[in-house]
């Protein structure tokens, strides 16, 4: 923008959808298998701790027909039975035979398939379990987890007891847990990319979207005649689609905003015309009564006071009428696109003619020149030029108070361009005002104190002009400092550049 004033920084944005999208897929595809993962191992487990029960029974009454059958002499195992187990016992398999609280008979089957005693505390295990014809859960000392069952030997009053390893059931548990976390971590990894991937083509669409929009928000719609013709592409406007119906609504909004800004741009060429036309009629009676009033003016002596005093204030109102007069059709000029009288300008000299002038009709203030050593020179209209500086400075002695410095300065900035700024130290334009502070008619009577009348086409002229010579103009301002600043691009390359700070002395400070 040519006229531009500080704004606040945006804050900063959440995550983009496509982030989302994707984050959200992969957090429920993990809830997923982790569900899959626990309710898989909860099944196997009831599974195969059902097949080991199945396998327990069997054994159980192995061993209870074993013990039934078993000659006995002294109520201890044949002597011949050494070294012998229930025939079809799985490797692992304890079992045992009491009497009561008495141990009759117990072994365990090795890996090699020799029977192996017990130790006195998996044979307290072993009492502990009821004889209902149950399968138990027990932890052996020293054998990890079995699942047990006791069952009565019949006619002999004695019960036996046999048992077999869960530890089958925990590897197979625990192979396939790793089997699963690893094809689930697998399975996520690779839906994060892909779902990437779909999330990205499924959004292409409203990117374009996204973009016809942005280049919608770059063209200049506040003024002049625009033409409107981006739309979103007919293959995003599919009725049938979320992303088709706002690419759609888009184009349809383009289409209304299109014809809203042909009828401004109309509306604004008849009151341009009108002003134009209206500032230009008007300067020939304002002429006569000016040049009425000066008449009468000067036979002051003949007339009363009170009539003079009149003769006197009508003057003063056509001079401050035809300045309005003239200022509003340069603004209908400018707007016109009427051309300038364009030629090499030495911004230096205009600065330092500029703010002698402003000394001399602002005496009550501190005014201060910095100029670099080089003349800056500049392509531009020498008159519409000294009234952007004149309009600044007017603006600056008009809305602060007296005493109050005002610092014109002019350098070259680094890309090579000229840079003149207009910097008082009064009470700041008021932070509601500033956007709006190049506008036509704009006024900060609430913000600035005022000396003197303005019309409020000042700064809106200065704006108006720099625009024409391809410039642009800035304003900052807080309590204590306010500047514009004016950036024109240069005619012809600096041999040295200086920075702001070189005082001419010719002019020193006011009183």
């Amino acid at each position: 923008m040519a006229a531009r004033t500080s704004s606040p920084r945006p804050r900063r944005g959440r995550l983009s959808l496509r982030a989302r999208l994707t984050g959200s897929v992969v957090v429920l595809l993990t809830v997923v298998c982790l569900i899959v993962g626990v309710v898989s191992e909860f099944a196997l487990d009831v599974f195969l701790t059902r097949q080991v029960d199945q396998q327990l029974s069997a054994a159980a009454a192995r061993s209870q027909m074993f013990a039934a059958t078993s000659p006995r002499s002294d109520g201890g195992p044949p002597p011949d039975d050494a070294g012998r187990h229930p025939l079809g016992q799985n490797v692992g398999t304890v079992s045992g035979t009491f009497d009561g609280r008495q141990l009759v008979h117990n072994d365990s089957i090795s890996e090699h398939g020799q029977r192996m005693p017990l130790s006195a505390a998996q044979q307290a295990a072993m009492l502990a379990v009821p004889a209902d014809g149950k399968p138990h859960t027990v932890s052996f000392p020293g054998l990890g987890d079995y699942r047990l069952m006791a069952l009565p030997v019949p006619g002999t009053g004695e019960v036996v007891v046999t048992g077999l390893p869960l530890q089958p059931v925990d590897d197979t548990l625990l192979t396939v847990g790793i089997i699963l976390f690893g094809v689930a971590a697998a399975g996520v990894v690779g839906a994060a990319f892909l779902g990437a991937f779909a999330v990205r083509r499924t959004l292409r669409p409203l990117e374009r979207v996204a973009a016809t929009a942005a280049r919608v928000t770059e063209l200049p719609l506040d003024r002049g005649q625009v033409a409107l013709s981006i739309r979103v592409p007919e293959a995003d406007t599919d009725p049938r689609t979320e992303v088709g119906q706002v690419g759609s609504a888009l184009n349809l909004m383009l289409g209304h905003v299109a014809q809203a800004l042909e009828a401004r741009h109309g509306s604004e060429i008849r009151v341009r015309q009108f002003v134009a036309d209206a500032s230009h009629e008007l300067r020939t009676p304002l002429a006569a009564i000016r040049g009425y009033a000066e008449l009468a003016a000067r036979g002051s002596a003949l007339v009363p006071p009170d009539v003079a005093h009149s003769m006197g204030r009508i003057q003063a109102e056509a001079v401050r009428m035809t300045a309005l007069v003239e200022d509003l059709l340069l603004l209908a000029r400018l707007d016109a696109g009427r051309p300038l009288d364009v030629r090499e300008v030495d911004l230096t000299r205009l600065v330092a003619d500029a703010a002698g002038d402003a000394r001399v009709a602002g005496p009550d203030h501190r005014w201060l020149l910095e100029l670099p050593e080089d003349p800056v020179l500049v392509h531009g209209d020498v008159q519409r030029l000294h009234q952007v500086l004149a309009n600044l400075l007017a603006n600056a002695r008009t809305h602060t108070p007296a005493g109050t410095t005002v610092v014109t300065a002019l350098a070259r900035s680094a890309d090579g361009s000229a840079v003149l700024t207009v910097t008082d130290d009064g009470p700041g334009i008021d932070p509601d005002l500033l956007p709006e502070v190049f506008e036509r008619f704009a006024r900060g009577d609430s913000s600035r104190s005022r000396t003197a009348g303005s019309t409020g086409l000042g700064l809106a002229i200065a704006a108006a002009v720099v625009v024409a010579h391809h410039g642009t103009i800035e304003v900052h301002s807080r309590p204590g400092r306010t500047e514009f600043a004016v950036r024109l691009p240069v005619a012809v390359p600096a041999q040295r550049v200086h920075s702001v700070g070189t005082t001419r002395p010719q002019l020193g400070t006011g009183s």
